[in-house]
């Protein structure tokens, strides 16, 4: 196996990364600004009385111990020397260099020291605080010593006025503290330890309408100043949050907060009152301290030092469109600036496409969350919007993991872990191979068959073990033991009955036989014909001790012949084709039961095969790599074998493999989960493989909903509205999408034709039902039979009887076709959410109309066969 050098369209791939982010997140600002419209607040000019100051950048934050830099500071100060002479600080012992910094720029500045139950703390931010108001005695021209601490409850009152009356003796500047309107009024005895009152005045938090809040907010100052007459009073934080969470009748928003605060502007000023407000920038780290998002969107400027809103002519109707953008953008920046440094080997086009979806998949969510509460909505509504917004989120989910999947297929310029066929070993240095087929009540013809093609292999260390688990007719073994006993002492034939454990336990029997110098394990479905240099080409990876297992793909023959054959011939190459290239990129491949090879001390080491699973290959591949081991794909068919000969026996088979991978999902959690020997890609492929698989089960679950809902629309439509619109498109898109990708894919790595990729589509379209009762049944059941599957075609059906395997699928799809009828009678198909829903219950309908397409076709395409 070769891990080979990537190239990078650059030499800066940071740079290239930031690039890619901020084009896409520019586009998606584009796609908000045609919903901006006009509102006149009233407008404002002149200079601002002041504002309170965090300078935290972006993606800084004192709890990460993460600092502006003087050069980040100097900058916001000379943004804010453009609107304001006064700044307020809260601490003087993070950040000192603001007061300097500020001398520069000419602010006046209210000092602050942050005071809370540390009292080391207190003392050195205190000490900090007469250090610098002594320093600067002409920058810092009052002096707040606390910010809201008896409203947290860090102090008592007194411990607090013995602050106040230590920094008074040692400064001249005016000494205060800061607390909202209603602890002064509790604790009045505090005006006497202060040369002014600094109070919040933040009608946001006390739920008012934002209508009210002026007249509110002038009500509590002047309540204050009856209180203390004697005493100046300034507005130490006043201001109103542009994003986050409605409180009571206060709702977040930016066109609340700039008419909020340019009627506040103008009020004070034909008032004297003065006032900061709180804050001049958003501070994104805020959101951790228990205020919920809000606390993280009080700024007049946001994070990025812009300005939310002007200060003269309209505001946007949106009360929030830019904070969606935003928000948006917030959400899938980071991703996508990480995806396009950590996969700078994809091209350009990848990058680009991948990034786009990461910020589509952001911005539909946040529309999604934000867009129903433009609307009164209905309890119905609303049960609706709960139930339907966490499946958009999953559909997002595999959306993007399918858009992964997609992106590295086309868009990668090299496989990176590339494995193909080695040159022999001379004898002597070859791998003694056991190789291991379990069968179990299996055309004897068959078997001979591959035991043929086993007998012809060009490599001089091997033995051959067939294990026949449980089969009862001696007239089918029996044949397949006198054949082995022809083929010589290679082949050995063990009959097990009875014998527990299914196909792991007829594995777990063979390794205990195997003979002692056996270094490789290799199993094989009892169909399959091998080529004859399928081990020479192969065991020469075994020479690295890092490497557990050699897979090769899932393959078929004898199918061109048979319509149903050829349908799922090409259904399973491309997972084999696409899904493993995939996944081997990460070391994360499935380990199928057949055409692999195992290192043995591995597979012993590791405790032999899994018989609490039905997927026992799929467990061992995760098993030897939480053990640490290196698991190569060859994409080579080094042998084939035979589809499945009906609907039936395909079915069964999906349905045990979707059960097997949830015993495994529900066995090994804390592997995938949980940091420890699995990577990351690898954890990302054995939690995310399946959620293709949960989308079927999902899709079961809502076609269910769906005919609910439907049946209570054309039944009692005074209680069912039509789903919002803003649910619909998302999920129709979803639809289209997958379509698209799968489509693509197939075309770009299959070698088959376009009739075949249809077909193909169809054939897997078919199995969703099956999956999903495997899905649902492996969650909540833990165990379920082994059912192998039929190679050999079954005696002839009636038409109707070749319909008994898909019955609830048949069930399903004319319940779909009696709701589309049943909407169409209804006033509801001539809105525009009415012909969507009704696109919805047909795109529903498409897996199970093809499941019962495959089974007719399955039962129409006769036993014809032949390459």
């Amino acid at each position: 196996m070769s891990t080979q050098p990537v190239s990078k369209d650059s030499r800066h791939p940071l740079l290239a990364a930031l690039i890619i982010a901020i084009v896409v997140a520019t586009l998606n600002f584009g796609l908000w600004w045609w919903a901006n419209r006009p509102n006149g607040p009233e407008n404002w000019h002149g200079q601002i009385s002041g504002f309170a100051v965090s300078a935290f950048q972006r993606y800084q934050s004192p709890l990460a111990h993460k600092f502006p830099s003087d050069k980040q500071i100097a900058s916001d100060l000379k943004l804010l020397s453009k609107y304001t002479h006064r700044i307020r600080t809260y601490s003087s012992l993070q950040n000192p260099q603001i007061y300097r910094l500020a001398k520069a720029q000419g602010l006046d500045v209210m000092g602050g020291a942050w005071i809370d139950r540390r009292k080391a703390h207190d003392s050195a931010e205190l000490n900090a605080l007469i250090a610098q108001a002594r320093r600067y005695p002409d920058t810092i021209s009052r002096v707040l010593v606390g910010n809201e601490v008896l409203l947290r409850g860090d102090l008592k009152p007194a411990e607090l006025m013995t602050y106040l009356d230590r920094a008074r003796a040692a400064i001249r500047q005016p000494v205060s503290t800061a607390e909202p309107w209603h602890i002064w009024e509790k604790y009045p005895e505090l005006a006497q330890h202060v040369d002014f009152i600094t109070v919040h005045l933040l009608p946001y938090w006390e739920g008012i309408d934002r209508k009210a809040a002026i007249g509110d907010v002038l009500q509590r100052y002047y309540h204050l100043k009856q209180l203390f007459p004697n005493k100046p009073i300034v507005v130490g934080e006043i201001g109103w949050p542009s994003n986050g969470d409605r409180f009571k009748y206060a709702d977040p928003s930016i066109s609340n907060e700039a008419i909020f605060l340019r009627t506040w502007f103008n009020v004070a000023r034909e008032r004297g009152i003065q006032y900061y407000v709180m804050e001049a920038f958003d501070q994104p780290w805020k959101e951790n301290l228990g205020e919920g998002r809000t606390g993280a969107y009080w700024g007049m400027f946001n994070a990025d030092r812009q300005l939310k809103f002007p200060f003269t002519g309209p505001v946007t109707e949106d009360t929030a469109w830019p904070w969606k953008a935003l928000a948006a953008v917030l959400l899938a920046f980071a991703p996508m600036l990480w995806f396009a440094l950590r996969f700078a080997r994809f091209k350009l086009m990848g990058r680009l496409f991948f990034c786009a979806l990461i910020q589509l998949a952001a911005g539909l969510i946040v529309w999604s969350a934000t867009l129903p509460f433009n609307f009164y909505l209905s309890p119905f509504d609303w049960a609706m919007l709960v139930l339907l917004f966490p499946a958009q989120i999953a559909i997002l989910a595999i959306l993007l993991i399918n858009g992964f999947e997609f992106t590295e297929v086309l868009w990668r310029r090299r496989w990176i872990r590339h494995a193909g066929l080695l040159e022999p070993d001379p004898a002597a240095r070859q791998p003694f191979v056991s190789i291991h087929l379990a069968c179990y009540n299996e055309p004897p013809e068959m078997v001979q068959v591959t035991l043929d093609s086993l007998a012809a292999l060009e490599y001089d260390n091997f033995e051959v073990l067939v294990i026949d688990n449980n089969t009862k007719d001696p007239n089918v073994w029996k044949p397949v033991e006198a054949y082995c006993e022809k083929l010589g002492p290679r082949f050995r034939f063990f009959h097990l009955e009875p014998w527990p454990g299914y196909k792991a336990g007829a594995l777990n029997f063979g390794l205990k036989e195997t003979a002692p110098e056996a270094d490789v394990i290799a199993v094989i479905d009892a169909d399959y014909v091998v080529r004859k240099d399928w081990l020479s080409g192969l065991t020469g990876y075994f020479h690295d001790d890092e490497v557990a297992v050699v897979q090769c793909p899932q393959a078929h023959r004898d199918f061109n012949k048979n319509t149903f054959r050829r349908w799922t011939a090409w259904e399973y190459d491309g997972f084999f084709r696409i899904g493993m290239h995939h996944r081997n990129e990460r070391n994360a491949i499935i380990q199928h039961g057949t055409m692999t090879m195992v290192r043995r001390s591995a597979l012993e080491g590791t405790g032999g095969w899994s018989e609490w699973t039905i997927c026992e290959d799929a467990e061992l591949g995760l098993r030897l790599m939480h053990a640490g081991y290196q698991l190569v794909y060859v994409d080579e068919l080094m042998g084939k074998g035979l589809t499945p000969a009906d609907f039936k026996a395909y079915k069964s088979q999906r349905y045990r493999w979707a059960f097997g991978a949830m015993q495994i999902l529900k066995g090994r959690w804390d592997w995938m989960t949980k940091r420890g020997p699995l990577s990351g890609g690898q954890r990302f492929h054995f939690l995310t493989g399946w959620f293709s698989w949960f989308a079927d089960a999902l899709h079961l679950i809502f076609t269910m909903m769906a005919l609910f809902w439907t049946a209570g629309m054309v039944g009692l439509p005074q209680y069912f509205s039509l789903p919002m619109q803003l649910f619909l498109i998302p999920v129709i898109g979803f639809f289209f999408a997958k379509a698209i990708f799968g489509i693509v894919l197939y075309r770009a790595r299959v070698p088959c034709s376009w009739r075949d990729t249809i077909t193909a589509s169809i054939a897997s379209m078919g199995l969703s039902h099956a999956i999903a009762r495997g899905i649902l049944h492996g969650l909540t059941r833990k165990k379920t039979a082994f059912i192998v599957t039929a190679k050999s075609r079954r005696m002839s059906e009636s038409a109707m009887a070749a319909f008994a395997p898909v019955r609830e699928e048949g069930f399903m799809a004319i319940a779909l076709l009696l709701a589309i009828i049943g909407m169409g009678l209804t006033s509801g198909s001539s809105y525009i959410e009415g012909k969507l829903w009704m696109c919805i219950l047909a795109a529903q309908s498409i897996p199970y109309v093809s499941a019962l397409v495959g089974a007719w076709v399955a039962h129409t395409s006769g036993d014809a066969s032949g390459e």
